[in-house]
C-alpha cells in the first residue's frame, strides 16, 4: 500500500488539481500529521481537526483565509482519500472574514484634504486650479490657491 502523502498525489492529480494546489496540500496534511506528533489521521477526529486549526490562528496567527486553506486540505484528506465521512465536521469552527466598513468622506472633508495638499506642495499649481474649479461646481465654498497659501503663511 502506498504512502499517504503518496496516495494524496495520486488522488489530486486523478482530480486534475493544479501542481500548486497539490503542493499546498501536501503541506497543510504534513504539518497536520507533525503537530498530531506524526499520528495517521485515520486515527484522528474533530478535536485534533479543531486543535490544529486553533494552533494556527493563535500561535502562528494566520489569516482566516490561511486557516481556511489548511481545513481544505484536511478536508481533502478525509473525504477523497481516507474516505471518511466527516459529520463531526459541522462542529469544527471556520475562520470568519473580518466585515469591512468602507469609508466615505463628506464633501467638507474630501475639501479639507486637497485643500492641505495644495498648501503644502503635495499637488502643482495646476491641479490645485482644477480641484478649485471641481470644488466650485459643487457648490463647496472655495478659495483661492493664493488666499489658502496667505493664510498657511500667517498661521505659521
Amino acid at each position: 500500500m502506498p504512502k499517504l502523502l503518496e496516495q494524496v498525489r495520486t488522488v489530486i492529480r486523478t482530480r486534475h488539481y493544479s501542481l500548486r494546489t497539490e503542493q499546498t496540500y501536501i503541506q497543510w496534511i504534513k504539518q497536520y500529521i507533525v503537530f498530531n506528533s506524526k499520528r495517521h489521521p485515520s486515527d484522528l477526529g474533530a478535536a485534533e481537526v479543531s486543535a490544529f486549526l486553533s494552533y494556527l490562528a493563535v500561535n502562528r496567527k494566520v489569516a482566516g483565509s490561511t486557516q481556511n486553506q489548511a481545513l481544505a486540505a484536511i478536508l481533502f484528506l478525509y473525504r477523497h482519500v481516507l474516505k471518511q465521512e466527516l459529520p463531526w465536521l459541522q462542529d469544527v469552527e471556520r475562520a470568519k472574514r473580518p466585515t469591512r466598513v468602507p469609508l466615505v468622506f463628506t464633501r467638507e472633508e474630501v475639501s479639507g484634504v486637497l485643500s492641505h495638499l495644495c498648501l503644502n506642495g503635495a499637488l502643482d499649481n495646476k491641479r490645485c486650479s482644477g480641484i478649485i474649479l471641481h470644488r466650485t461646481i459643487l457648490d463647496v465654498p472655495t478659495e483661492t490657491i493664493g488666499d489658502l497659501q496667505r493664510s498657511s503663511a500667517n498661521a505659521t
